[in-house]
């Protein structure tokens, strides 16, 4: 008899998964560890159809005020994070980062409040940070003592979250960064060059806290993912605890899926557990940078937008302003929010909105501004985005023909300038919906909709304007069709009409 010889990663990982798949029943063991068997997943309804979620990029980076990679950069000798640290709080070798967790108290932090005010922005799923490259986790873990109930607010984030985004019946999602963190987080075992303190070690040194900085990387362990198998053997524990306790609708990761075989066996145990959580249905969505998921999981694109109709249902995660709160930054305005999604929406895409929050937990005045821009827009156009599909195209105008600027993770810049000669579409049962990206200025001519168009022949039966019940003067030309320019417009930027044809 031949006996299997398993590698120690190997191993790791089947103690992992048989110690989470005690209580998950043989209905649940659908999806393989392989490439091949992720091919059967299929994109649940709820997805698909929701279009716009609100993310919580918080924790405790946010309390120094500087935005984002505040836990990296602050041990960066000379950077401006690293300068502000040492006035405000000293150096890092005596004050660190584990010193800056307890001061993240999130004494305003109000979860039901903000879900409200999520659900009436018309966000349908809302997704939590569960940990970021600072390895501090948001969730009641019995892995490590870094994590909100122990220290901080000494609360389930992850968990009191979760049972806002129910009591408003939004589905729940988490965000996990942790994969990048082994590496990411090396600077905090540095030391100043210059300078009165230059040999002096940063606190990241110290045995006493290795559980948060990580363990000391090999020479040429820099890349984004760590090569290590004892790191990677610890995120599956980290990851497959968060799933295991919160069973999450969506779970995000940082990046590709990680760690190969590793990252496999998280993931198709995260199919699995929700399957059985489902009673047979997956309803489960994983999303995941950088390449191309072929219908296995949803891509995603940081603060980039595909440039065409996608084949499989995609996310554009972003933030209105920096990923992390920062005194004095930019926002984007409502209209560029509304004419973002819009533009996803109609190359079969979701948005998931970052809103940036103070160290505290509240919403600053010029954030509740933005949402409250959002808000006047969904309740008439919210027809127009939610449960539609794409068109024969996404487009036409202007934006549709000039070069545009690349996103920073591939496709085009998220946020971007429109005419309002720029159109968008989607389409629900018998309407199509057309969105005019900015106010329109004189009467609106749309192409695609002429009685010679290439795209679409059909004798149009009625226009509507979202949001009005005046009477819109229309004609369908040879060459295209003619919205009169409405008398009376709404309030808002991005207009819509319905269109419906004749049978």
């Amino acid at each position: 008899m031949k006996r299997k010889i398993y590698s120690l990663t190997t191993l790791a990982i089947l103690t992992i998964l048989l110690g989470m798949m005690s209580t998950v029943p043989v209905l649940a063991q659908k999806f393989e560890p392989t490439l091949e068997s992720f091919k059967q997943y299929t994109y649940p309804a709820w997805f698909r159809d929701a279009k716009f979620g609100i993310w919580a990029h918080w924790g405790p980076q946010a309390v120094p005020r500087q935005g984002d990679w505040y836990a990296k950069k602050m041990y960066q000798e000379g950077g401006d994070d690293y300068k502000y640290h040492v006035a405000h709080y000293g150096h890092p070798s005596k004050f660190g980062y584990k010193d800056i967790i307890p001061l993240w108290k999130a004494e305003k932090w109000n979860p039901d409040q903000l879900m409200a005010l999520y659900k009436k922005v018309g966000a349908k799923y809302f997704v939590s940070m569960a940990t970021h490259h600072d390895n501090f986790f948001l969730w009641d873990s019995k892995i490590h003592k870094w994590n909100s109930v122990n220290m901080g607010p000494k609360k389930d984030v992850v968990g009191l979250w979760q049972q806002a985004a129910k009591k408003e019946g939004l589905r729940f999602g988490v965000s996990e960064h942790l994969g990048a963190s082994y590496t990411w987080f090396q600077s905090s075992r540095g030391a100043d060059k210059t300078g009165p303190m230059a040999g002096i070690s940063y606190d990241g040194v110290n045995p006493e806290f290795e559980d948060l900085y990580h363990p000391k990387t090999a020479a040429d362990d820099k890349a984004w993912l760590t090569t290590n198998p004892e790191n990677q053997k610890n995120w599956l524990s980290c990851i497959s605890e968060l799933i295991s306790k919160y069973q999450p609708d969506l779970l995000y990761s940082d990046g590709e899926l990680p760690f190969g075989e590793v990252g496999r066996t998280m993931l198709s145990n995260y199919y699995n557990q929700d399957i059985a959580k489902n009673g047979g249905k997956l309803e489960a969505v994983y999303t995941a940078k950088l390449r191309a998921s072929e219908g296995r999981w949803v891509q995603d694109l940081e603060r980039g937008a595909m440039d065409s109709i996608s084949p499989y249902p995609w996310q554009t995660d972003t933030s209105i302003g920096d990923w992390y709160y920062r005194t004095g930054q930019k926002y984007m305005t409502g209209t560029q929010v509304v004419q973002m999604l819009v533009d996803i929406v109609s190359k079969n895409g979701n948005l998931l909105l970052n809103v940036v929050q103070t160290p505290e937990g509240d919403l600053e005045p010029d954030v509740l501004n933005i949402l409250n821009e959002i808000a006047a827009w969904i309740p008439a156009n919210g027809e127009a985005i939610y449960g539609t599909r794409p068109w024969k195209i996404y487009g036409e105008g202007p934006t549709t023909q000039k070069s545009q600027e690349k996103g920073r993770f591939g496709g085009l810049k998220d946020v971007r300038p429109y005419e309002s000669t720029d159109i968008r579409f989607t389409t629900k049962g018998d309407a199509l919906y057309v969105f005019c990206m900015g106010v329109p200025t004189e009467d609106v001519r749309i192409l695609s909709l002429g009685k010679n168009s290439k795209v679409s022949g059909q004798k149009i039966a009625s226009v509507k304007m979202l949001g009005s019940n005046d009477k819109i003067s229309w004609k369908q030309a040879a060459d295209a069709m003619v919205i009169s320019k409405p008398s009376k417009l709404p309030a808002w930027a991005v207009v819509t009409f319905k269109i419906e044809f004749k049978k």
